[in-house]
């Protein structure tokens, strides 16, 4: 059982909650400006998150950052897609890969600190990048990836294969496992 308070950074309440469900434990969430260190390494930018976000409140904490890594790009945008979503209109995201490979690999990592012990859990879903953005649904670059094993978009699938493919992307039970022996 967990039995430690527990804050997730991140604006997102709906966030928070989802964790908390999966968890099975309250989780408090706080809306903090981090820096964002620019690196391509998931982990690292995971890890000074998690360490920035203790010293400012100083109670074990979860963050959460993702990467939408184009195979033919050598990674990129990676970390740095949040940024490319804002500013640049997905039919251009899609064309960056016009005429070569258009796999693409969807990462997400949680950090965990207590103080004391650091932990960065990380999972991933393989897919590849639409040829034009569709869907309504999810966020992001979700109308613009399209995990293995589907035709479409993730913004066009039906709400039990968004969740399925939400739960391979989200580390929830490496994370849950690593809590659960701790506390």
């Amino acid at each position: 059982m967990i039995n430690q308070e527990l804050t997730f950074i991140t604006g997102n309440q709906n966030k928070a909650d989802y964790l908390a469900k999966y968890l099975g434990v309250p989780v408090k969430h706080v809306k903090l400006d981090l820096d964002e260190i620019q690196s391509l390494d998931l982990k690292e930018i995971v890890e000074h998150k998690v360490r920035q976000a203790y010293e400012k409140i100083q109670t074990p904490v979860i963050v959460e950052d993702v990467s939408l890594e184009f195979e033919h790009l050598k990674g990129l945008p990676g970390p740095f897609i949040k940024f490319f979503v804002e500013f640049v209109p997905f039919e251009t995201i899609c064309a960056l890969v016009d005429g070569h490979t258009r796999n693409a690999t969807a990462r997400c990592g949680f950090g965990y600190f207590d103080g004391r012990n650091v932990e960065v859990f990380e999972s991933s879903l393989a897919g590849e990048i639409a040829h034009a953005p569709s869907g309504e649904n999810g966020f992001g670059w979700d109308t613009f990836f399209i995990p293995h094993g589907y035709t479409v978009t993730r913004a066009s699938l039906n709400d039990e294969d968004y969740q399925h493919t939400y739960l391979q992307i989200k580390p929830f039970a490496t994370l849950k496992a690593y809590l659960k022996a701790r506390m």
